[in-house]
C-alpha cells in the first residue's frame, strides 16, 4: 500500500486510474487518484462491516490548498463524511439549492401544485439568486450563513406587485416569516432523507419573528367596510363584500369556484381552507342572494369572485389594490384584507354567537377565537 500522505511520497506515484489507497479505519479507506505530475483527485472508500459492498465518495482536489496541506484536507473531510454517515446520513450529497428542488418535486408528487409554485417563485427570488448559499452542500452549511441570509433578506424591500415598479416599502416580519418558512421545509425534508445528520444550523437561525401577523387584529366597524367597498375598483368591491360577509380566511373565499355554491340549497362547500378538511355551511338568504348573482351564467369551474379579467384573486393580486382602497376611503392604515375576516367575527361574538359555532363557521378552534377575537378597536399607526 503506497503512501500518500506527503509531497514527495505522492510526487513518486504514477498515474493511474485506481487510486492509492491509505487505510484510515478497518472499513474506512482516504484514496489518492493520479493524474499527471501537477497532482491528482482525492477520494474514500467505506464498507459496512459484515459486507462485501464498498462506497466510494469523491472529496475533491483540494486546489485551495497548499500541497503539503492537501493530505490532512483530505482526511479531514473523510473523516467528517465517515461520521455523517455512522450518524444515519446517505453517502450522497446534495446542494441547498437542490433541497430546495427536491422540496418543489415533492409537493408537485403529492398532487400540491399551488405550494410547489409558491415555493418556486420564493425559492429563485431568495436562495437561487444567492450562488453561495445555493451551492453549499447540506453537510457544509452553517449557522452564520442562514444568519447573513436572514438579515440580507429582511432588509430587502417588499415586493410590488407590479414587477417593473422599484419597492422602497420594508418587507414585513410576516413576509419574512413565510419565505423562511419554505426554506426551512426544504432543509428540514433534505434531513430527514439523510442528505445531513443534523439540523443546527436552521433551527437555530430561522426561528420565526414572534408576533409578525399582529395587524390581523384590526377591526373595521360596519361603516368602515361600506365605505372600503365603495372605493375599491369593482372587481375587488366584490371580493371585499364576499370576505366581508363570511368569517373566511382570505385564501379560501377567494378560492371558491361557481361548483363550490349549491343553488338549489343555498350551502357552499369550503373545500380551500387552512382549517384542512372540507365543511359545509349554510348561508344566509341575502347572502345566497348575492353568490347566486356571482354565479350566474358561469362554468362550475369558473372564480365565484372574478378579476376583471376573469382570472382567479391572490393575496398578490389584491394586496395593492386593497391598500389603495384603504387609503382612498381614509381607513387606518394597519387594515388589510384578514380584517375583513376579523371583522365578521368579532360581529358574531359580540351579538352573542356561541363561540363553537363561530369556530365552526371559520374554520379555526374555539381557543384561537377566545385568544384573537373579540377586540372592536383599530386605530391608524400614524395617528
Amino acid at each position: 500500500m503506497a503512501k500518500i500522505d506527503t509531497v514527495d511520497s505522492r510526487k513518486k506515484l504514477l498515474p493511474r486510474k485506481e487510486p492509492y489507497w491509505q487505510r484510515l479505519t478497518s472499513l474506512c479507506y482516504l484514496g489518492f487518484r493520479k493524474n499527471d505530475d501537477k497532482g491528482g483527485t482525492w477520494v474514500m472508500r467505506t464498507q459496512t462491516e459484515g459486507k462485501s459492498e464498498r462506497k466510494y465518495k469523491a472529496l475533491g482536489t483540494f486546489a485551495d490548498k497548499v500541497d503539503g496541506d492537501k493530505f490532512d484536507a483530505a482526511k479531514k473531510a473523510a473523516e467528517t463524511h465517515l461520521k455523517h454517515l455512522e450518524g444515519g446520513g446517505s453517502n450522497e450529497s446534495i446542494t441547498v439549492g437542490e433541497a430546495c428542488n427536491r422540496l418543489v418535486q415533492k409537493y408537485k408528487n403529492d398532487g400540491r401544485e399551488d405550494a410547489a409554485k409558491d415555493a418556486k417563485g420564493r425559492f429563485k427570488r431568495w436562495v437561487h439568486s444567492n450562488k453561495k448559499l445555493a451551492t453549499t452542500p447540506m453537510q457544509k452549511l452553517t449557522a452564520s450563513m442562514l444568519s447573513d441570509w436572514r438579515t440580507n433578506l429582511a432588509k430587502t424591500p417588499a415586493m410590488h406587485q407590479d414587477k417593473s415598479v422599484v419597492s422602497d416599502k420594508p418587507r414585513a416580519a410576516s413576509s419574512l416569516n413565510r419565505d423562511m418558512a419554505v426554506l426551512k421545509t426544504a432543509l428540514n425534508l433534505a434531513h430527514e432523507d439523510g442528505f445531513t445528520t443534523s439540523d443546527h444550523a436552521w433551527s437555530s437561525k430561522l426561528k420565526p419573528v414572534k408576533d409578525a401577523n399582529g395587524r390581523r387584529d384590526c377591526y373595521l366597524d360596519i361603516d368602515q367596510r361600506k365605505a372600503l367597498i365603495a372605493h375599491a375598483t369593482p372587481d375587488l368591491a366584490i371580493l371585499a363584500r364576499a370576505m366581508s360577509l363570511l368569517p373566511m380566511r382570505p385564501g379560501a373565499v377567494a378560492a371558491f369556484t361557481v361548483a363550490n355554491f349549491d343553488t338549489r340549497l343555498n350551502s357552499l362547500v369550503i373545500g380551500k381552507d387552512k382549517a384542512g378538511k372540507d365543511r359545509k355551511i349554510t348561508l344566509p338568504a341575502s347572502t345566497a342572494a348575492f353568490f347566486t348573482e356571482q354565479a350566474k351564467d358561469k362554468t362550475p369551474g369558473a372564480p365565484l369572485f372574478a378579476r376583471a379579467d376573469g382570472s382567479a384573486w391572490n393575496k398578490d393580486s389584491w394586496k395593492y389594490p386593497f391598500k389603495d382602497a384603504v387609503i382612498a376611503a381614509k381607513l387606518p392604515l394597519a387594515a388589510t384584507a384578514y380584517a375583513l375576516r376579523h371583522s365578521t367575527i368579532t360581529d358574531l361574538i359580540v351579538k352573542g354567537l356561541d363561540t363553537m359555532t363561530v369556530a365552526q363557521l371559520s374554520g379555526t378552534s374555539i381557543v384561537m377565537i377566545e385568544k384573537h377575537y373579540g377586540q372592536p378597536t383599530c386605530k391608524d399607526p400614524g395617528s
